[in-house]
């Protein structure tokens, strides 16, 4: 040993005990930083089901950013939403467009859900033989290609009409699957949604496969005139609240708007698609 090197007479107890201290330090520091980050700024989310095919695919991991839409209490991360008392509004609440990818809590459950902003406050939104409808007029659709492939945790194949739509400056693909002249599917011929002040409507991207707003199992009785336009009703007799659609949801149910696919697991070969979707990697939404 060296002059310059000090003699550690640390017993291997005391050394284990310094470094768990160090380590508890850093923890402290480290865990209400990421708590302040993820309640503030961004925070993960992983897609959980295909609703928003092709746009995203289960196993996805988005970053959800946290500051654009303001903050309510299901703002904060982890689920300690639960121990804030339900209130109504937003803190520094950003207006939505339409088009966004958006995460809210469901208003009937405790889930968070991931879809499509496609209606805002006053507008009025419908589906007619599979296309949708805003303010009375047929949002822009481009029939882009067919694809087949193996929905997730699902034995057969299915096929998709694959279309660009757009609203305003705002573009994205859908996908709906093929049907024969004798089916119908329930989702493609809706109810008028007149949406109330306050709160928004979602659709998925893959219309055939996501339980959305379009759904009337999550909202008030339709009216005589064939209008939905209330929020906040008593659920229907032998509708439970796990079955139901998220409805209009309300704007203090926001969590983030999803900006970006930051790692994606989806494997062509592993769905058999045919064409192979395209990659999401690090993309925007």
């Amino acid at each position: 040993m060296t002059e310059s090197e000090p003699e550690d007479n640390r017993t291997l107890k005391q050394k284990v005990l310094h470094e768990l201290r160090e380590w508890a330090v850093t923890l402290l520091i480290f865990i209400p930083a990421f708590y302040v980050f993820s309640f503030l700024i961004y925070e993960q989310r992983v897609i959980p089901s295909e609703s928003m095919v092709p746009n995203l695919q289960v196993g996805d991991r988005v970053a959800v950013n946290k500051f654009a839409y303001g903050y309510s209490r299901y703002s904060l991360p982890w689920g300690a939403w639960r121990l804030i008392p339900q209130g109504e509004g937003r803190v520094l609440g950003g207006q939505p467009d339409r088009g966004d990818v958006a995460v809210f809590m469901h208003p009937h459950t405790d889930r968070v859900m991931i879809k499509r902003i496609i209606g805002l406050p006053g507008d009025r939104v419908q589906m007619v033989n599979e296309q949708l409808y805003l303010n009375g007029e047929p949002i822009d659709r481009e029939f882009m290609r067919s694809v087949t492939y193996r929905p997730h945790d699902f034995r057969g194949t299915e096929t998709a009409r694959e279309y660009r739509e757009t609203i305003g400056d705002k573009s994205w693909l859908s996908h709906q699957w093929q049907q024969g002249p004798s089916q119908v599917r329930s989702l493609d011929n809706t109810p008028v949604f007149d949406i109330p002040e306050g709160h928004y409507l979602f659709i998925g991207d893959n219309r055939d496969n996501s339980e959305d707003g379009r759904s009337i199992t999550g909202h008030c009785p339709v009216g005589e005139d064939g209008v939905i336009d209330e929020a906040g009703c008593e659920l229907a007799p032998g509708v439970s609240a796990e079955r139901a659609s998220v409805g209009f949801v309300p704007a203090e149910n926001l969590i983030g708007r999803a900006d970006t696919v930051l790692l994606s697991t989806y494997s062509c070969a592993r769905a058999d698609a045919d064409p192979c979707m395209k990659k999401r990697l690090w993309r925007g939404l």
